[in-house]
């Protein structure tokens, strides 16, 4: 523990930091089980609205430093190819 006040309050920003971190990345991995399982029922309706949601929350995180610009460049590579399964 630390002795110092700034020390002190830096932790409690690191634990904060850390939890909307760890919501953002579950959300992500969320909305791709979610983009999988439209495109295998073959809804091609929810699958469009849910891929928009899903870059869009991508972008986001790759503002904010959730996850790196590379990171989400692949990750939104990847919801283009689940969605192309779809023709």
């Amino acid at each position: 523990m630390p002795n110092i006040k700034q020390q002190e309050k830096r932790m409690r920003l690191a634990t904060r930091q850390r939890l909307r971190n760890r919501q953002v990345k579950s959300t992500i991995k969320t909305l791709f089980k979610k983009l999988d399982a439209d495109v295998g029922s073959n809804d091609r309706d929810s699958a469009l609205t849910l891929a928009t949601e899903l870059t869009k929350s991508i972008d986001k995180a790759a503002a904010a430093g959730v996850i790196h610009k590379n990171n989400a460049a692949r990750k939104k590579s990847r919801v283009a190819r689940t969605l192309a399964r779809l023709s």
